[in-house]
């Protein structure tokens, strides 16, 4: 009995030494307890909404003042024409435009009934679907209010018109989101062991001391991953549009584009991971949990970003997948160009640029 309990206390003065295995077996149910609470929320919140009323009356103003103040809704304002509206849409300025019919009032007045249109950005068809409905549940309310008032019974027909995804499959949604998962496991692990076997091997020393720059040399040895990933995405596109019947909108050039600077610093961060352990089994435990975690939960592809707190939003912001989904999203189903999706090429390319530079400054202390 003595020798089972000198046993188990050795197991646990292993496990306290270690630092690595102990953040692990305990931070991290810590951190995902907390991520999963505060991040899992199905309601959509900050709802960007705009109206289009061409004849403004009574009926019309009170509609749009219960959903402006609603909090659910961000208010953008009254657009002068449809033209403006439908912009406003395609630039991804708008989650919900509600359009009222020319004299709305005077419908009811003279007919019993008057209808309000209500055009949704349904590339996250969850999101799409939800905004219709909270502001089709806004107007019904009202419209039983005023008949209760008034002793006198009309109707408001509310018709959904869904962009982008007509149909509500969630496979527009998944797929972005699915290659910036894969994507970022695949590469981020694939650099990270390959580097850590070089220097388990005694080989790393060799490659340095080379004629070639480090530079150089790091180039080169993310050549051929880059080429596999790149092959791995196409392989993914190819899948979704013959099997899960995903449209490519926008621009294939374009959408290589965001898949090679996304790439590039999926695989740099790899590098990154690799000056940071001596280990492939720390490598792949270090890559797939700093990689897969994040882009679950604070990356927009299953939760979205508006509804969570006002701190894991900010936290969002350096998760390279949520910008990579985001541009996907926007040029595959949406079919944005360049001029649409700078904003997420910048932060990406800027990511890619640090995380070289943090590379670099490790590999040389090592070596000094």
């Amino acid at each position: 009995m003595k020798q089972f309990i000198a046993f188990v206390d050795k197991e646990f003065r292993h496990i306290i030494r270690d630092s690595r295995t102990l953040l692990i077996i305990i931070g991290l149910p810590v951190v995902e307890i907390l991520l999963f609470g505060f991040a899992i929320n199905m309601e959509v919140q900050n709802i960007r909404v705009a109206f289009y009323d061409p004849v403004p009356d009574d009926f019309t103003t009170d509609i749009a003042e219960r959903i402006k103040n609603n909090t659910y809704f961000t208010f953008l304002g009254y657009m002068q024409t449809m033209n403006d509206m439908e912009e406003a849409l395609r630039k991804d300025k708008l989650d919900l435009a509600i359009v009222f019919q020319h004299n709305f009032q005077e419908d009811i007045v003279n007919s019993g009934s008057a209808a309000v249109q209500l055009i949704a950005n349904s590339s996250d068809p969850n999101r799409g679907n939800i905004s219709a409905s909270y502001a089709s549940a806004i107007i019904l309310g009202y419209q039983q209010e005023q008949t209760e008032l008034t002793e006198v019974p009309f109707q408001i027909l509310t018709e959904n018109r869904m962009i982008y995804n007509p149909q509500m499959k969630s496979s527009y949604m998944f797929v972005p989101g699915i290659m910036g998962l894969v994507l970022m496991i695949i590469c981020t692990i694939m650099t990270s062991v390959s580097i850590v076997r070089e220097k388990e091997r005694g080989t790393m020393e060799v490659l340095l001391a080379s004629p070639l720059k480090q530079g150089t040399m790091i180039f080169a040895k993310t050549i051929p991953y880059m080429v596999i990933s790149f092959i791995d995405f196409v392989i993914i596109l190819l899948l979704s549009y013959f099997v899960m019947g995903v449209p490519v909108n926008g621009s294939l050039i374009l959408l290589s584009l965001v898949a090679i600077i996304y790439i590039s610093l999926t695989l740099t961060y790899g590098l990154t991971v690799s000056t940071l352990v001596d280990k492939q089994v720390n490598a792949i435990i270090f890559s797939a949990t700093t990689a897969m975690i994040p882009v679950l939960m604070l990356s927009g592809m299953i939760f979205p970003v508006e509804n969570m707190p006002v701190l894991l939003r900010a936290i969002s912001t350096i998760v390279p997948a949520r910008w990579f989904i985001d541009a996907v999203r926007k040029v595959m189903i949406q079919g944005q160009g360049l001029f649409v999706i700078w904003k997420e090429l910048l932060i990406l390319i800027g990511m890619t640029l640090f995380l070289l530079g943090v590379t670099i400054i490790k590999t040389k202390k090592r070596l000094e």
